[in-house]
């Protein structure tokens, strides 16, 4: 830097960071397109700050802004001198002052001004409002311009309000840009979804050669919002690598910036050889306004797009749950001696959870499985609908807690990543005894609640399914005697939680239960609901939630 004015390193909040030197006294920072600084920051007051050029050295002020100034991490309150190395923070932008001397002079020609009558750059907020009417006084000449290019605005606004996908819209812009600048060639780049750059979404150019493309370009135009109007490329020193340009012959050329509430989308530029065509600021003024027409038919088809694959991923998901649904048992089977309850609720339209109640052996012994797999949504609701294909087999054969669980969790592990799995808690009920054979796979303790006012916990016999590729699980007995109820239930109840961040927790659910207890097991499940309920208050369920139940009649 020279000996006058001051340099400023800006990192905005969307895009690439850039410097900026100015030679004013006084720089006014702002999201006005007035502002000596203009940053199209939303979290920005129009007018936000000022520096000075005063007796004592360069200063900062704050101008009342909506949301303060903040001088090296403090807020500032009054004038306050300025060196080397200072970070102001405005809204979502971050200033740091590079380099400051107190000759005054004249601001710097940058990017925004015409760089020897030969490339101009502009906001394209300020070309708006001028682009939309014609000066007071104006002569028939200039109205008879103005009132041509209502009729061209007019004639796209009417183009684009029927319904048209991306590519259509795009192609449609490009259309029209065609018939009303008469270039040779075009394209338009829009930001893509990685937001890592812009790609060339449409285009036009001669000869198979490469849309018009520099990064010049994209840097101002894409993400400063400056359109642009560059009246020959060999005579600007910026475009001097731009193969594209130089070496597609193209000379003259207009760009403008396609944005959605100071949000870069991407932008629009129109090229020529100077022998065909040169553009002219009018020119520039109508791109203006063909973009900004352009950017809010992006918007609107980007949003219904977004909400076209809203209701696909809605009917997906509901076909999942129907399908889901159907894997659980639509009505309990009846034991004789015993009264059964099951019933799951997600925490979003699928569950991770499941649960089977299945007679075998002719009657003489009832399953109950219930299960818990890592994760939620439709991954989880996937794995659940495999652990329990898995698992009806060796049910179905015959085998023992212990050996369905010895089966299936080394084929969950093989056909799953590390990080799935499922607790489970398995039982075989003795219908004529009353006994319960059981294994529990990690899963919280089943709670038997008995008829002397008693509390049994049925705890852990192994490690969750699918931990490891192999585990060999055992088994426990427990007897239900005649009043005697067993509380099955996935975690998604223990773990309900309170405004506070308290937990449901054991002690609750046991409580409930041994107090409902003699009303039968729905009575149990209806009082567990409602007290859940009354406890998180209007909190979210965080977890599905399953219960199963059973009780030995007396």
């Amino acid at each position: 830097m020279d000996d006058t004015g001051i340099r400023l390193a800006v990192v905005p909040p969307k895009g690439d960071p850039y410097e900026r030197t100015l030679r004013e006294t006084r720089i006014v920072i702002g999201r006005s397109s007035k502002a000596t600084l203009h940053l199209p920051d939303g979290a920005m007051s129009r007018e936000h700050a000022r520096l000075s050029l005063e007796p004592s050295g360069w200063t900062v002020t704050d101008l009342g802004s909506r949301n303060g100034t903040l001088l090296n991490g403090d807020r500032l309150e009054a004038a306050t001198v300025l060196s080397p190395g200072d970070e102001l923070e405005l809204g979502g932008t971050t200033i740091t002052v590079v380099a400051l001397s107190t000759k005054p002079g004249v601001e710097e020609r940058g990017f925004s001004e015409t760089a020897a009558g030969k490339t101009v750059f502009r906001p394209a907020s300020e070309l708006l409002p001028k682009a939309d009417r014609a000066a007071p006084g104006a002569d028939l000449d200039t109205l008879r311009r103005y009132a041509g290019r209502l009729h061209v605005l007019n004639e796209v606004h009417r183009a684009l309000g029927r319904s048209l996908t991306l590519k259509e819209l795009l192609e449609l812009i490009l259309d029209r840009a065609f018939d009303h600048l008469k270039p040779e060639e075009g394209a338009i780049f829009l930001k893509e979804k990685t937001g890592d750059g812009y790609a060339c979404a449409a285009s036009r150019y001669r000869h198979g050669r490469p849309p018009v493309f520099s990064r010049h370009l994209v840097h101002e135009v894409a993400e400063k919002g400056l359109a642009a109007l560059v009246l020959d490329t060999r005579q600007d020193d910026r475009f001097a690598g731009a193969e594209s340009l130089v070496g597609a012959g193209v000379r003259s050329l207009v760009a403008a910036p396609l944005m959605d509430e100071g949000a870069p989308l991407g932008m629009i530029v129109l090229g020529s050889r100077l022998t065909v065509r040169a553009f002219t600021e009018e020119d520039m003024e109508l791109l203006v306004s063909l973009a900004s027409v352009a950017a809010l038919r992006l918007c609107n088809v980007a949003l219904a797009e977004e909400a076209a694959e809203r209701r696909r991923l809605e009917d997906e998901v509901a076909l999942a749950r129907r399908i889901q649904v159907a894997l659980l048992p639509d009505h309990l089977p009846a034991i004789p001696g015993y009264a059964l309850h099951g019933g799951n609720l997600p925490s979003r339209w699928v569950s991770g959870d499941f649960y089977v109640v299945l007679p075998r052996n002719e009657g003489q012994e009832c399953v109950l499985m219930v299960a818990d797999v890592s994760g939620k949504g439709i991954a989880a609701a996937l794995l659940t609908a495999s652990l329990e294909a898995l698992a009806a087999a060796p049910i179905e054969a015959g085998r023992s807690p212990a050996e369905v669980y010895n089966r299936i969790s080394p084929l969950l592990y093989r056909r799953t990543p590390p990080e799935k799995y499922a607790t489970s808690f398995l039982a075989t009920l003795d219908v004529a005894t009353g006994r319960l054979t059981y294994a529990n796979a990690g899963h919280p303790p089943a709670l038997v609640a008995r008829a002397d006012g008693t509390l049994s916990w049925l705890k852990g016999t192994g490690i969750p399914l699918g931990l490891l590729p192999e585990f060999f699980y055992e088994e426990c007995q427990e007897v239900l005697n005649p009043g005697d109820l067993l509380v099955v239930y996935t975690d998604g109840i223990l773990e309900a939680m309170r405004p506070d961040d308290e937990e449901y927790g054991q002690a609750r659910l046991a409580a409930v239960c041994a107090k409902a207890r003699t009303e039968g097991p729905e009575a149990v499940a209806r009082a567990l609901e409602k007290d859940l309920d009354a406890f998180v208050g209007g909190v979210p369920y965080m977890d599905d939630r399953t219960v199963v139940l059973a009780q030995r009649l007396g």
